[in-house]
């Protein structure tokens, strides 16, 4: 007797199959548009009725995206493609095992490059074209542990050596060696993109798709195609900075980019998800931002087995599995493979019967078969629905390396290779080379006329050269002349300004200036009403690609907020990395687009250095250029905000870049100098360089510029003013304790600038003489001692140099010293170079909320604390009495058993 469950089940499953009936005459009636629309309404009525999707639910099955029913045929010869791929693994392999052999333990790895080999043929050899006049090219951007397998292509294209190779990693070897991950500074012919530091090559990959569309929009450059592909590894995708940006591609609709990402299922140390399903989770972070999704992960000998799954059970089981059993199988043999995958199913056993052991355990996944990744390539560099495209692809970590690694935890690491295992590998490629050459790890390159060489070359030939590749073809535009600047020597007459509205003010002129104007491109990240840049947006406009599509709330306002396809100002939100990697990609459009594109990028100084430091770290590396500006700069000028704002030490971050000029402008004509220069330098004279600028929000009166102190400004110090007094007396007034001269010399910087000219009014109120000092650079005055230095000792015969520091102040009496809002060790970067009687106040500590006179007596930088380290110095020199040094703490009010601000 059959039970009523048993009736209902098989209702139940009659109930499916007729609703998978439907659902096929309506794909064959009405087309997958129509289907899909159908789907949605009946998903919306459930939903209406609560009953709610989450989670899973969003994923589709486990399974490829693209029906092998909608592959496209293959246009390449796939047995001589598959030929080159096993000769570049072998030869990305023997570059790392060169380098263990020698024992310079110079490391590298080898599994990464094994598992993406054929994505990256497949790509190189049908999809990534280089720029040209008709095609607007691709931006590649490398998984950086990859760079193996690039290299050992450029040397099968010619365009490396063998040398080359064998000193992966050895840059100052003879011959020339290759540097370890993809670094434009140190390949500039080459790398096109820094892809070193994980989850920071992602986010410059999407902004660089936006600037590309940005540079479009505002007529800059023809709308010729042009892809950005980035190769991302699946354990990357922790990093929170890309997660943070993905919404934003699918925002600015951003169809030229392409994330193609290597699901191996391991990161650097073991499984990436060993309790979940990396993919399916990927495909859920990537749906909810709005991305097509296109999962490439079984191989084409599934084909038939999931042809022939009519009940949908090896589907099943395949959303089952976890990774770490996935990534097991990998190493299995076929009969334990078969039972863990079958377990006690008849269903699943009886369809998979067909297969043998070993076609069981050598059964490809899809980032290994050239159909199944070419068909993702296709689909998605013809994407058109206006959205970004990832690609999931399922592959093995360390693939072809057998048993010296495939699928293993510790692939990642793998360094060397026994003698079996190297013939192991070169049997599997198919490289023939002797014994002995194979045991040595040596390079294979066929012979020129081989039908490898020849079909690899005319595959590129078709697509418009090697890649990766990076050339210069921008114009170059001359900065504006003194009389642009006027305005800003000038000075204001008492009236009080503060650097930020100057830098503000220079911006505007900058944006209607002919020649450069259409150059310049102001980045904000959601501070502009902070910084007082609104008054750009009527101007300027925020860019948006489908311009504003709503009335603003303020449109009567002189400054209201204005979007449009064209507008030249990027708004970035909240998002500094986001920010940062727009001033990468707007910083290297000379070399990306041919464009002298100058990016202003302005933010909290705070939110700069200590958070993207990294990001600025890869703009040196690209070779960018542009003007970083560290906005509200300072630890006491930026009052009342407190330990998280308050900057105390961005300059001492910005001196480890090497490429990266850092200045600390009082006034604003200096700020006018320095940008002049900047310009001259970058765009002009062509350097690679790029500038960090710190402004302040505090307002004081802005003096006219000296005579002659433009060079001083540039090279990091001049003498701002000197003493007011005729002559520097040997006594003072009733202090016969007193002698010798008495005379000081105050640096200053910055907003701190104030509290320097006060304390000169104090000192010569006690008849001490007192000059002041701009320094512009700290930075830029190190660099210059330190290179002096340098070139004395390499040139002992020669005259030797003086450093730029040393000179202005080695014929100048008396004590000096630096003031600034910043840590003490910047002030004391120049140290090495200044009379014994120098010394440095700063700002250690953290910040803390108060108004600025308490902050600067609490920092130790006032004007009393100026005047009473001043007088300490000029009582360690005998100039004046120990008496003098304590009454005037007497009468400052200055507790001399205070907390140190430095450790509180």
């Amino acid at each position: 007797m059959i039970s009523e469950m048993t009736v209902a089940i098989e209702d139940w499953q009659l109930e499916k199959q007729e609703w998978i009936e439907s659902m096929e005459a309506i794909l064959e009636a009405y087309g997958e548009e129509k289907a899909k629309e159908l789907l949605k309404t009946i998903t919306h009525f459930v939903i209406r009725k609560g009953v709610m999707f989450q989670g899973e639910n969003i994923n589709t099955p486990y399974i490829n995206t693209i029906p092998v029913g909608k592959q496209p045929a293959y246009p390449g010869d796939i047995v001589l493609e598959h030929k080159i791929e096993n000769i570049n693994r072998w030869n990305a392999m023997c570059m790392v095992l060169k380098g263990y052999d020698n024992g310079s333990g110079v490391g590298g790895h080898i599994a990464t490059y094994a598992s993406a080999a054929t994505m990256y043929e497949v790509g190189f050899n049908h999809f990534f074209r280089q720029r040209s006049a008709t095609y607007g090219g691709d931006l590649v951007a490398i998984q950086p542990h990859a760079s193996p397998g690039v290299y050992a292509r450029a040397f099968l294209e010619g365009r490396l050596s063998e040398q080359n190779l064998t000193n992966f990693r050895r840059e100052l070897q003879p011959g020339g060696g290759l540097p370890s991950y993809p670094h434009p500074r140190r390949m500039p012919w080459f790398w096109e993109i820094p892809c070193a530091s994980m989850g920071l090559m992602p986010v410059s990959a999407i902004y660089q798709a936006r600037f590309s569309k940005y540079l479009i929009n505002r007529g800059l450059k023809a709308d010729n195609g042009g892809k950005i592909w980035a190769f991302i590894g699946d354990g990357e995708m922790d990093e929170p900075e890309i997660v943070g940006t993905l919404n934003m591609a699918t925002r600015e609709k951003l169809d030229n980019l392409i994330f193609t990402v290597n699901c191996n299922l391991q990161r650097l140390d073991g499984p990436v998800r060993g309790n979940g399903k990396i993919i399916q989770e990927l495909e859920r972070l990537f749906l909810g931002a709005g991305w097509n999704v296109i999962k490439v992960i079984w191989g084409s000998e599934w084909d038939a087995l999931l042809a022939r799954d009519d009940d949908g059970v090896l589907v099943k089981r395949m959303g089952e599995v976890l990774d770490g059993d996935y990534q097991r199988y990998s190493v299995l043999e076929g009969d334990k493979v078969r039972q863990h995958w079958i377990g006690n199913n008849p269903e699943l056993a009886d369809l998979m019967r067909s297969l043998t052991d070993e076609e069981i355990r050598s059964i490809r996944r899809g980032g290994h078969d050239h159909k199944k990744v070419y068909t993702a390539f296709h689909k998605a560099a013809n994407q058109s629905n206006g959205k970004p495209t990832v690609l999931l692809v399922k592959t093995i970590k360390g693939y072809g390396m057998g048993s010296a690694g495939e699928g293993r935890n510790t692939t990642h690491q793998k360094k060397s290779m026994s003698a079996d295992e190297r013939r192991e590998a070169a049997l599997r490629f198919g490289i023939p080379l002797t014994k002995e050459a194979i045991e040595t790890a040596d390079f294979y390159r066929p012979n020129e006329d081989s039908p490898e060489i020849q079909y690899l070359k005319a595959r590129r030939n078709q697509l418009g050269g090697s890649l990766p590749a990076r050339e210069e073809h921008c114009p170059v535009i001359q900065a504006p002349t003194n009389q642009f600047f006027e305005e800003f020597n000038e000075g204001t007459d008492g009236r009080s300004v503060s650097t930020t509205m100057v830098l503000v003010k220079i911006i505007t002129k900058l944006l209607k200036e002919p020649q450069i104007g259409k150059y310049i491109v102001p980045i904000i990240p959601d501070e502009a009403r902070t910084f007082g840049m609104d008054a750009l947006f009527r101007h300027a406009g925020i860019y948006h690609p489908e311009g504003q599509l709503y009335v603003s709330v303020d449109a009567d306002s002189l400054s209201y907020y204005r979007e449009a396809k064209d507008g030249q100002i990027l708004q970035e939100g909240i998002c500094e990395a986001g920010a940062l990697a727009s001033f990468m990609a707007a910083g290297s459009a000379y070399a990306q687009h041919g464009l002298p594109m100058i990016p202003f990028y302005i933010f909290y100084s705070m939110f700069g250095f200590q958070r993207v430091a990294d990001m600025i770290w890869a703009c040196g590396d690209m070779m960018c250029k542009g003007f970083l500006f560290g906005g509200t700069a300072g630890r006491t000028t930026l009052n009342g905000e407190g330990v998280q704002h308050q900057d105390g030490h961005s300059h001492v971050y910005a001196s480890t870049v090497p490429n990266l000029k850092s200045y600390d402008p009082a006034f604003a004509y200096e700020l006018a100098v320095i940008i002049q220069d900047g310009i001259d330098r970058m765009f002009s004279k062509q350097e690679k360089i790029f500038y960090y600028i710190t402004v302040y929000n505090e307002n004081y009166p802005q003096p006219r510029i000296p005579q002659n102190v433009e060079e001083g400004i540039i090279k990091g110090i001049y003498k701002l003013a000197s003493s007011t007094l005729t002559e520097t007396p040997s006594q003072a007034v009733n202090d016969p304790a007193d002698s010798g001269a008495k005379r000081v010399h105050l640096l200053g910087s910055g907003s701190v600038m104030t509290q320097v000219l006060e304390a000169q009014q104090l000192l010569e109120a006690m008849q001490i003489s007192t000059d002041i000092w701009s320094v512009t650079s700290y930075t830029e005055l190190a660099r210059d001692g330190f290179e002096a230095e340098r070139w004395n000792r390499l040139h002992p015969n020669e005259p030797a140099r003086i450093p730029y520091i040393q000179a202005v102040t080695k014929d100048q009496q008396g004590v000096f010293l630096s003031v600034s809002d910043y840590q003490k060790s910047l002030g004391a970067s120049i140290s090495s170079w200044m009379p014994k009687t120098y010394t440095v106040l700063g700002t250690d500590g953290y910040g803390l909320s108060e108004a600025r006179p308490e902050l600067r007596d609490y920092f130790e930088i006032s004007p009393q604390f100026i005047v009473m380290t001043a007088l300490y110095q000029l009582q360690q020199t005998g100039a004046v009495s120990l008496q003098k040094v304590t009454e005037y703490i007497r009468q400052a009010g200055i507790d001399p058993d205070k907390i140190n601000p430095a450790t509180a």
